[in-house]
């Protein structure tokens, strides 16, 4: 699975302590168009809202690393398909969004 990641799992630690090993490759930049990553209400975490442009990284994980990230995001998060924008062209992938999205622009 491709998941776009564009949040706390963009620092090598969390993905190393969500995962158990560190990325086996950089990721790929990607941005996904109309939606725009703010804070989430109660959280310190990001989400995403309705809006302009929201820049991000493609991982590709197993099946092993996908069941962990799901327990790390938790039951306020859901996986949401998405197409996001690569230097290669479109490029369908998962994305984690939960309720509760605030107006205030989340700052890492």
């Amino acid at each position: 699975m491709i998941l776009f990641l564009y949040g706390s799992l963009f620092d090598p630690e969390v993905w190393r302590r969500q995962t158990g090993a560190l990325p086996r490759d950089p990721g790929e930049p990607a941005r996904l168009s109309g939606w725009r990553r703010v804070g989430l209400r109660g959280s310190p975490d990001p989400t995403l809202r309705r809006g302009s442009t929201t820049p991000g990284l493609l991982r590709r994980v197993d099946r092993r690393v996908l069941r962990r990230l799901i327990r790390y995001e938790g039951p306020r998060y859901r996986l949401r398909r998405v197409v996001v924008a690569t230097t290669r062209g479109n490029t369908v992938a998962w994305t984690w969004i939960a309720a509760g999205a605030t107006d205030r622009p989340w700052k890492e």
